[in-house]
Order: C-alpha cells, then sequence, then structure tokens
C-alpha cells in the first residue's frame, strides 16, 4: 500500500510546542484516531509501549513510532513537523523533528514490515526530508509529503 493511501491532509500537522516524547505520541495517537478519546487512549498507550522496547527514531532527525492495533481495518498514518525537536533516544543521538506515525491493523504483519521499510527508504533521501523542514506552513507540508509520495509511487 502506498503511503499516499494511508495519509491524508488533516494528519499532516506542524506541532509548534511538541513537549516530550509522549506528549508526541498522544498527539500522533489523536490524530491517527480523529479525536476519538478510547481509542486515542489505547493507541496512545500502545505507542508508548512499543517505544519502551526501542527507539523508533531511524536517526536525522526521523522517527516512525509504528504498532499492530486491532482498533482499525485499514493502515493510517500521520506525519507531524516539530518545531522544537524532542529527544526519542536516537542511536544517532540527534533529536527528532520529523515523526510518521503507523498505526496498522493486528492481522497485517507483511504490510507492517513493508512499509516500515518503504518510510525508511523515504526518510533516508535527505533532499526530502530537507523539503519537509522547508515548508512554511501545514498546507506546504501536506503538499509536498503527498505529492512525493505520489509522484514516487507512480
Amino acid at each position: 500500500m502506498p503511503l499516499y493511501e494511508l495519509l491524508s491532509a488533516q494528519r499532516v500537522v506542524i506541532l509548534e510546542q511538541p513537549g516530550d516524547r509522549n506528549a508526541v505520541l498522544d498527539t500522533a495517537a489523536h490524530l491517527l484516531c480523529e479525536g476519538h478519546p478510547q481509542m486515542t487512549t489505547a493507541l496512545s498507550k500502545g505507542l508508548q509501549e512499543r517505544e519502551k522496547l526501542a527507539s523508533t527514531a531511524i536517526g536525522h532527525g526521523v522517527a516512525i513510532p509504528h504498532g499492530r492495533t486491532p482498533l482499525f481495518e485499514h493502515s493510517r498514518a500521520a506525519f507531524l513537523r516539530l518545531a522544537q525537536p524532542v529527544d526519542f533516544g536516537a542511536a544517532d543521538g540527534q533529536p527528532v523533528d520529523l515523526v510518521l506515525a503507523m498505526a496498522v491493523p493486528e492481522h497485517h504483519v507483511q504490510q507492517h514490515l513493508q512499509l516500515l521499510a518503504e518510510l525508511a527508504e523515504r526518510f533516508a533521501d535527505e533532499a526530502f526530508r530537507e523539503r519537509l523542514r522547508g515548508a512554511p506552513n501545514e498546507a506546504e507540508l501536506s503538499y509536498r509529503l503527498l505529492d512525493y509520495c505520489r509522484r514516487s509511487a507512480a
């Protein structure tokens, strides 16, 4: 499943005051659950538990918090650009300012692994990361992210 099918413009945000890692994960869960309180709480807890196992920071200021969940029938993602980088415990020591959070249905194990590999490859591209960091507002950030994903899937 192409990344652009997992994202929507409503789930692409610039977080002006991100707080700490758990606050970022809470915000990501809120976006992924479209504000449903009980679902948000459950997903946030799942993302935080996954983060305790090992950091989802992949380096270069990027984190991909993720988890399988029974909450959704289809995979979905949210993208957060943090105005102030947050410590995610990255192996390279860099704080994170680009976060692509993902929730995948429990039974989509192979899809989950494929998506993680695709995301790691995309975010390894320095020009792509800088393009996202340089977007002046959420509308442009959403356009840059979704347009790039559509073009690269073609």
